[in-house]
């Protein structure tokens, strides 16, 4: 199995910020700033995770707008590396700490049936009624977690890429990290990862070694 991060990384944007934009520019900058620093490291996603949304609040039709801007601007060459990991016996999937319903239409664009994400909660007429506070990758710690829990449903060898602390927190639970730079390379990530990729075109390359050691469940 190989999980990709949604953004900036399947995506060039951060779909929460995305969402902050019609909230004004104050909104944006304060949103902004947290989701660098909770990428960086620097505070917990914990700390941020709920207080963006609260800002935000966002509407079931503003969800899909960023599901579909998430496909406008889907890394260049993720669709192909996605193909190509298919068809070299890997299954792929989605661990995102962003939003499921965003996230579905990516998905569905790269033929990805997988998604471990959060869900978000609407009301009957579409206005923001909470998020699920349980999911994992609502905190630090989260994405391990997710790992932990689909090695010892299905056996490995499974990979995580991604450009975030949070992704970062996955080495040594997958049994490789590749971070990925192309849109925010972060020196933490580059510096902490089994491997680092620019562009997901280099995946394949960067994990053959294990679908040649174990056959990917």
């Amino acid at each position: 199995m190989i999980f990709f991060d949604c953004d900036s990384t399947l995506s060039r944007i951060e779909g929460v910020d995305e969402m902050a934009r019609s909230r004004g520019p104050a909104v944006l900058a304060e949103i902004e700033a947290m989701t660098r620093r909770a990428m960086e490291g620097e505070i917990s996603l914990d700390a941020v995770f709920g207080k963006r949304l609260d800002l935000v609040r966002p509407t079931r039709e503003e969800t899909a707008a960023i599901g579909a801007l998430y496909v406008e601007t889907v890394e260049s060459a993720a669709r192909a590396a996605v193909e190509q990991l298919r068809a070299e016996g890997w299954k792929t999937g989605i661990l995102s700490g962003g939003y499921r319903q965003a996230i579905q239409p990516l998905a569905e664009f790269l033929g990805i049936g997988l998604i471990e994400a959060v869900d978000l909660f609407f009301n009957a007429d579409g206005t923001y009624s909470g998020y699920d506070r349980d999911y994992p990758t609502t905190r630090n710690g989260g994405k391990p977690e997710v790992i932990r829990r689909w090695k010892h449903q299905h056996g490995g060898p499974v990979v995580m890429v991604g450009d975030g602390i949070s992704d970062l927190e996955t080495k040594g639970v997958a049994d490789r990290f590749i971070g990925y730079g192309g849109f925010a390379d972060r020196e933490l990530v580059r510096d902490g990862a089994d491997r680092f990729a620019m562009s997901l075109e280099e995946i394949p390359g960067l994990v053959r070694d294990l679908n040649e050691a174990n056959e990917p469940a």
